[in-house]
């Protein structure tokens, strides 16, 4: 790859860096300043020749021609929101042709990397070829999460005083306030509740970074574990830029809690996945309208949904139930589903609808690859263009 770009997406709380995180680097300079900002900084010091433009934002900020610039994105994410986010939209530049297989040009290779405590996980994502982020989020255990009644009547941890202070005793007292995970005040305030409650129960062990990890659900960093799974992601997108070696196929995971072990899976990919799977292709006029299309859909031999509800890019172009919702979007059924894409020449959208199965039914969700007849991409830009 010939100067190319390689998009760094990272998250923690508001990406401030702390004086606990760098009292041991001797650079409280720092300290209050985004940590995009510094990081950027210190690596074009230290690599001559090197550029880095720092963005101090939420991902969701940035519109798709900002992530289209790049050519391999790398994750740094705390969150599986945050990560499914990132992953939808490389996903979305990826397109298949009329054999369903994926067209090599439109592929943004990802390299996806997390830690937690001892343990740490890296993988390569080349969207349509191996598992995308929703292929295997199976892989992450379920959050914990405790029953209120043992929080109210019969706590027996730290964390259940941590989270009666956060989930209950919060807005008894501040009245729909919101609450805040990064606010040290709020944070200082659940801390001196759940001390005062583990008082009272004669429970010890609750503590100010305690707190901070029971309310934002996060395990303390460990600078080892950090290490290893940054450099191998580090590794795996100098192979994925240069084409140096083969890359790694394509989850490894990192185990340093007794000894150390390290292991790599090669998980296969969803072909029904809704996010990077080819989906059904259908081919139709650019007066279609979201009827006509529904109808189709419904005799297609590849779907056969009844009753199915439309969505496109997170937006409800029609929806079956409930009827306030059905009347809501009824209108959009005259409309031509082309107009109602935005006039693009080919797109996903996804039908939720009800299929028969051994004559069983169930409710199931399908993505269909819509292309428009004599429609082509420089057409578009001609009539965007021209503000038509």
């Amino acid at each position: 790859m010939v100067d190319g770009k390689i998009l760094i997406a990272c998250f923690s709380g508001q990406g401030i860096l702390s004086a606990k995180i760098l009292s041991q680097g001797k650079r409280m300079q720092d300290v209050g300043k985004p940590k995009a900002e510094v990081a950027a900084k210190r690596v074009m010091e230290r690599v001559s020749g090197v550029n880095i433009v720092p963005h101090f934002c939420r991902i969701e900020e940035k519109d798709i021609d900002f992530y289209s610039e790049f050519n391999i994105i790398a994750l740094g994410l705390d969150s599986i929101e945050a990560r499914s986010y990132i992953n939808a939209v490389a996903c979305s530049f990826l397109e298949y042709d009329s054999d369903d297989k994926p067209r090599p040009e439109t592929i943004k290779p990802m390299v996806d990397g997390g830690t937690e405590g001892f343990s740490g996980q890296a993988k390569v994502i080349l969207p349509g070829v191996t598992p995308c982020f929703e292929c295997t989020i199976y892989l992450f255990p379920p959050q914990v999460k405790f029953p209120l009644c043992t929080l109210a009547e019969t706590p027996r941890s730290a964390a259940h005083c941590i989270e009666y202070a956060h989930l209950i005793q919060w807005d008894q007292e501040h009245h729909g306030k919101p609450f805040d995970e990064d606010n040290p005040e709020h944070i200082q305030w659940i801390y001196s509740q759940a001390l005062e409650r583990a008082d009272t129960f004669g429970i010890t062990g609750v503590t100010y970074s305690l707190t901070q990890g029971v309310v934002k659900n996060i395990v303390p960093a460990i600078a080892s574990t950090n290490a290893i799974i940054s450099s191998v992601c580090a590794l795996e997108a100098l192979k994925i830029a240069t084409g140096c070696s083969k890359s790694l196929s394509n989850y490894l995971a990192y185990n340093g809690t007794e000894g150390v072990h390290t292991g790599v899976t090669e998980f296969t990919k969803n072909d029904d996945c809704l996010v990077c799977g080819p989906g059904v292709l259908m081919e139709i006029d650019s007066c279609t309208t979201l009827q006509k299309f529904i109808d189709l859909a419904g005799e297609h031999p590849r779907l056969k949904l009844s009753r199915p509800s439309v969505m496109y890019r997170g937006n409800n172009l029609y929806i079956q139930a409930p009827p306030v919702l059905e009347e809501m979007t009824r209108s959009n059924l005259q409309l031509p589903l082309f107009e109602l894409m935005g006039k693009v020449p080919k797109d996903s959208v996804h039908l939720s609808g009800t299929v028969i199965t051994n004559d069983k039914k169930s409710t199931t969700t399908r993505k269909v690859r819509i292309s428009f007849k004599g429609i082509s991409d420089e057409v578009t830009d001609m009539d965007t263009a021209g503000g038509g």
